[in-house]
C-alpha cells in the first residue's frame, strides 16, 4: 500500500495498519477501540515493528484510512492470504454475505460484505463491498476472479444461484453447491419435484439417503440428506445450469428435548444443485459445513495471551457467545 498522506509523518502506514488489522480481528468496532487495544498491546505490537512514536489518535487512523484506496487494499489483503493457503483445491470454500453493523450513520448506508472463507484454516479468504445485499449477485463474480479456485468446492446460498456464476465456477476448474430458491422459480419447482413421494419415480438412478443427529442447547436435530443424479432434461432450457450432476435435499427437523418449549418441533427443507457426484453422506457434512461461514467468520486473535487483560477477557466471552475461535 502506498502512503496516501503528502509529508512525513511521526506514525508509518505499516505501523497504522499492522495495529487496524490486529485490533479488529481482536474484536475493535471503531477507532477509538482500535487505539485503545493498541495502547494495551504496545509491547506485544513491538516485537514486529519499532512503534517509536507509541500509537497513533483515532483521529489519525480515521484520517488515513478515510485516504487508502480500498480498491487496492482489497488486492493486498486477497494476495496475503493466497501466500497463506497458495492451494485451494480439495478444499471447501463457502461464499456469502454479511451487513456489518454499526457501518451507516451520518448519511451512509450500512455496508454489505461479501466474503470467501477457507472453511478447514478459519480464514477469510477475500471481501468485497457492495451497497446492498441484492448486489452480491454481482460481487460474487468479482471475488471468484480475485481468487485462485482451482479445485476447490464453492458453497453458495440462494442468492448466487445464478447461471453466470455457476458457469464461472466450472470455467475456473472448480466445483459448486448451490442452493436453490425461488429465486429461480422454475428450477426450484423441478428440483423439488425430484424429492416429491409421487415423482421420486423420474429421477434418474438411485436415490441415495443419509441421516445425521447433533444434540446441543436442550434441541435435538435431524438432518436427512437425500441425493438424486440430475436428470439429463435438466441441462436443457429453461434449466441449464453448467456442470450440474446432482441434486441435493436436506430435511432438517429441530425438536426441543429441554426447558418451556420441550416438545415442540419444527422441520425445513433445503435444496441444492452441484457439479460433484458425492455420496449423501458427504453431501450431509459440505451442505452443512457451508455454515462455519455464518459460526465461524469473525475469528478473534489474542496477542499476548494475558487471562488478566479486561479487554481479552471481554473478546473471549464475546467468541464463547459466537462459537468463534480464539486463535
Amino acid at each position: 500500500m502506498a502512503d496516501p498522506r503528502s509529508r512525513n509523518c511521526p506514525y508509518p502506514l505499516n505501523e497504522l495498519l499492522l495495529v487496524a488489522l490486529c485490533a479488529i480481528a481482536s474484536g475493535a468496532d471503531d477507532w477509538v477501540s482500535v487505539v485503545k487495544w493498541a495502547r494495551l498491546k504496545l509491547d506485544g505490537l513491538r516485537r514486529f515493528l519499532p512503534f517509536d512514536n507509541g500509537i497513533a489518535s483515532h483521529d489519525t487512523f480515521s484520517r488515513v484510512f478515510a485516504l487508502l484506496d480500498a480498491e487496492r487494499f482489497e488486492g493486498c489483503f486477497i494476495e496475503w492470504m493466497q501466500q497463506l493457503c497458495p492451494s485451494l483445491a480439495g478444499q471447501l470454500i463457502p461464499i456469502d454475505g454479511k451487513s456489518v453493523r454499526g457501518s451507516h450513520g451520518g448519511g451512509v448506508n450500512m455496508a454489505h460484505l461479501v466474503s470467501a472463507w477457507h472453511s478447514s484454516a478459519g480464514l477469510v479468504l477475500g471481501q468485497v463491498k457492495t451497497a446492498t445485499k441484492s448486489k452480491e449477485i454481482t460481487a460474487i463474480p468479482a471475488l471468484l476472479d480475485a481468487l485462485d479456485i482451482k479445485g476447490a468446492t464453492i458453497t453458495i446460498d440462494a442468492m448466487g444461484c445464478q447461471r453466470e456464476i455457476v458457469q464461472k465456477i466450472v470455467c475456473k476448474e472448480a466445483n459448486h453447491i448451490v442452493a436453490v430458491k425461488n429465486n429461480q422459480a422454475s428450477l426450484a419447482q423441478a428440483v423439488e419435484a425430484l424429492f416429491a413421494p409421487t415423482e421420486a419415480g423420474v429421477c434418474e438412478g438411485r436415490l441415495q439417503q443419509d441421516i445425521s443427529l447433533d444434540k446441543d442447547h436442550g434441541r435435538l436435530q435431524t438432518r436427512r440428506c437425500v441425493v438424486a443424479q440430475a436428470p439429463t432434461g435438466m441441462d436443457k432450457q429453461p434449466h441449464a445450469w453448467t456442470g450440474l450432476k446432482s441434486v441435493v435435499m436436506v430435511e432438517s427437523t429441530r425438536e426441543f428435548i429441554n426447558g418451556r418449549d420441550k416438545g415442540k418441533c419444527s422441520t425445513e427443507w433445503r435444496y441444492c444443485i452441484s457439479s460433484l457426484a458425492l455420496n449423501a453422506s458427504e453431501f450431509n457434512r459440505q451442505v452443512r459445513a457451508h455454515w462455519s461461514i455464518e459460526n465461524s467468520c469473525h475469528w478473534v486473535l489474542d496477542m499476548t495471551f494475558s487471562e488478566d487483560d479486561p479487554l481479552a477477557r471481554h473478546h473471549r466471552a464475546q467468541a464463547g457467545r459466537s462459537q468463534a475461535p480464539l486463535a
